[in-house]
């Protein structure tokens, strides 16, 4: 990210009232958990889109720490919590039974992560009734909270979720949502066609749970966007604009 664009982030942020980090407010944990040379060169190569240091930032993660990826996908954010979390710390990487079952790939690829990092916990229960390890310092969820209301899901999943995030988090404990926005105003009609949400939606939503919104940040903004477009659109895949979101439970 620029010298430019950081300071329009920042700037932004201080009109909402939140905040984001600059490059310069990421812990140290964090910048040698993205050096690691133990990452893939697929993942080190998406780093530049991805910013991974500004967005781990606002959750908080220690050395030590007891985190949750929430819906690792093929663990990217998964190998990168654990270095920062340390030996001591634990991360639990949760791939739904439902993902699994959709995409075969998806258990090799947390199989994998599991093999190559010790303090990395494999997590497959269904999403319908799930029951998170409790004490978490945060649960992290990227790309993924819209599809908490894909069609074939029970329309009171996302209440759920947010309900046994909220439960399963420590007081101070943080609920970071990274997700592509829809077209503001947009009604749920927009995620399974284009997997994209309003922001206003996740908010409300989250908030209803007992969370209180502590930042946000526009690290991952694209004005280029349109928003019309499904996100795997070669045209706009891995460049959507997305929002970032803090939550922390009181």
């Amino acid at each position: 990210m620029t010298s430019r664009s950081m300071i329009s982030a920042l700037t932004v942020a201080l009109m909402l009232g939140v905040s984001a980090p600059s490059f310069a407010q990421v812990p140290a944990n964090l910048t040698a958990a993205v050096a690691d040379p133990a990452r893939p060169a697929a993942d080190t190569a998406r780093d530049a889109a991805r910013h991974p240091a500004q967005v781990l930032a606002l959750a908080n993660v220690k050395p030590g720490g007891k985190v949750v990826d929430f819906i690792i996908g093929g663990g990217y954010f998964t190998r990168i919590l654990s270095a920062a979390v340390g030996p001591t710390g634990t991360v639990y990487a949760y791939q739904p039974a439902e993902f699994i079952k959709f995409q075969a790939k998806y258990g090799p690829d947390l199989e994998a992560v599991v093999a190559a990092y010790k303090n990395v916990t494999p997590l497959t229960d269904s999403l319908v009734g799930l029951d998170l390890p409790d004490g978490l310092d945060a649960v992290i969820t990227v790309q993924n909270y819209h599809d908490l209301h894909l069609k074939p899901f029970p329309a009171d999943l996302a209440a759920k979720i947010n309900a046994e995030v909220f439960k399963s988090l420590k007081p101070g404990g943080v609920f970071l949502v990274v997700d592509h926005y829809a077209a503001e105003g947009s009604d749920l009609s927009a995620v399974d066609p284009l997997h994209r949400i309003d922001i206003a939606v996740v908010k409300s939503e989250v908030e209803a749970a007992g969370f209180k919104l502590a930042a946000e940040s526009r690290v991952l903004r694209n004005p280029d966007d349109p928003r019309t477009a499904i996100v795997f659109d070669p045209s706009i895949r891995g460049k959507t604009d997305q929002f970032i979101l803090k939550f922390v439970k009181p």
